[in-house]
């Protein structure tokens, strides 16, 4: 089976080719745990999630790497600002510590009720602080770091490829930076990127500090990933995933810090997925469109149709977020339940012609429009209805809608509705109908229906 990915490296799709065989090796950026995570990151968390579905799904044994940052992440790219940890801290009354596990249990509560696998690694940056220090000598024994008084620096003048995943060169990254907002007056050039912050100056009061060779102190953010990634991945990694915003400063500095080292290609595959906007607005606080999952159900959705409504648009494509694309979602959801929920034999054999269509779409770069057409069209088609619900099951294997786990609940319907049901059948034998549209109303009063057929009554759970 042949799976093609679009590689942001190259600029191109290309026949995903891993380094062992059926394994894959997935690293994925993961969340900063100074906040609530918005609709923006699920969006791109649920594509990590289609993608190492989609890779399970052809056969590969996945080992799905994704670090936790809980420190050294500034409010600037630039080196600039406060560490957002401590940011957090002072915005809630709590310690960094607290703080950290606060958002990282939300973040996982969130995942979970998205449907997203959890990372069969998950990595935080304050455990694996001695992996990223003896990154860091390795790349001073090859002098590619340098101090200040404030910090260790990686020199990027001495990586001359730093920023083609971007489409920049050095030039381009020269000319692109401002040079009146550099804090640290020391470093030889603007666009080099701190490895270790030392707990002097700016930083005398970080609460988060190690002692290291370079003097006491925290790591920079983007010295952790390359760290984390080599210790579980090895030295190349087949696939990386992130968001577009990664581009310009965070994945040329794994690039460059990871390939310094190694002299090895740090990853194959670079994976990013593109913003999602509200109401053709970048989403911010100030705007007050800046969702959660917890706006999201208290507006009466469910999560997965967030989920569903994801797959609408490609990952390389900007979505738009509005509530009423969030309404067609949450029908075609239902309508999909209500389909495999419905009455008809257990499913035995699917369609394979439909079976290969799907395939084909979601090993075209991950095209899930296309994939989720092609589910319409199945269920549309005259195949008996077994074979379609056999096929739909199998395509939740990557769609993680959890088609089979909701069908099953559906037909768990309570012993008082079924006697409810029993005396409205009654009822219409003896020709009450009065006494039948009453019993009809007091099931629909409670969550339920009840629809006539051929083969007798069938009752569903309302969605």
């Amino acid at each position: 089976m042949v799976i093609k990915l679009y590689n942001s490296l190259s600029r191109k799709v290309e026949v995903f080719k891993p380094l062992h065989n059926n394994k894959a090796g997935m690293y994925t950026c993961g969340p900063t745990v100074y906040w609530s995570t918005h609709i923006g990151h699920m969006s791109k968390y649920v594509g990590d999630d289609l993608l190492r579905r989609v890779l399970v799904y052809n056969g590969y044994v996945v080992t799905h790497v994704m670090n936790i940052t809980d420190v050294g992440h500034l409010t600037s790219d630039a080196d600039e600002g406060e560490d957002k940890l401590e940011k957090g801290a002072a915005r809630e009354g709590l310690s960094v510590w607290d703080v950290a596990r606060k958002y990282e249990k939300e973040f996982f509560e969130t995942l979970y009720a998205l449907n997203v696998l959890k990372p069969t690694i998950v990595a935080r940056a304050t455990e694996h602080i001695v992996d990223q220090v003896e990154l860091i000598k390795k790349l001073e024994s090859k002098g590619f770091i340098y101090q200040t008084s404030q910090a260790v620096y990686f020199d990027v003048s001495k990586f001359p490829n730093y920023g083609n995943l971007a489409g920049q060169n050095l030039e381009d990254k020269k000319t692109g930076v401002r040079e009146d907002v550099v804090v640290d007056l020391e470093k030889k050039n603007p666009y080099d990127f701190a490895v270790w912050f030392k707990a002097v100056g700016r930083f005398s009061n970080h609460i988060m500090r190690w002692e290291s060779p370079w003097g006491e102190g925290f790591p920079g953010w983007h010295i952790e990933c390359s760290a984390m990634s080599m210790r579980y991945l090895g030295e190349t990694v087949d696939i990386h995933t992130g968001g577009i915003d990664h581009l310009g400063v965070h994945h040329p500095a794994e690039i460059a810090q990871s390939e310094a080292a190694t002299d090895r290609i740090f990853v194959n595959y670079w994976v990013h997925r593109a913003f999602i906007t509200v109401d053709g607005h970048k989403m911010s606080k100030s705007l007050g469109n800046f969702y959660t999952l917890e706006d999201i159900i208290t507006r009466g959705y469910d999560p997965i149709s967030l989920r569903y409504l994801f797959m609408t648009a490609h990952y390389r494509t900007p979505m738009n977020f509005t509530w009423e694309a969030l309404d067609g979602a949450r029908s075609a959801f239902r309508k999909l339940l209500e389909f495999v929920s419905g009455p008809g034999e257990e499913p035995k054999i699917g369609c394979a012609e439909y079976e290969q269509r799907f395939l084909d779409a979601i090993n075209e770069d991950l095209d899930m429009p296309k994939a989720l057409s092609v589910v319409w069209e199945l269920v549309k088609s005259d195949y008996p209805v077994s074979a379609k619900k056999a096929s739909l099951f199998k395509f939740d294997e990557v769609l993680g809608l959890g088609l089979r786990e909701e069908s099953l609940k559906e037909k768990e319907i309570p012993e008082e509705i079924k006697k409810m049901a029993e005396a409205r059948e009654e009822a219409r034998r003896q020709g009450d109908f009065a006494a039948s549209d009453i019993i009809r109303d007091k099931i629909n009063s409670a969550g339920y229906s009840i629809e006539d057929t051929k083969e007798g009554p069938v009752i569903k759970k309302k969605l």
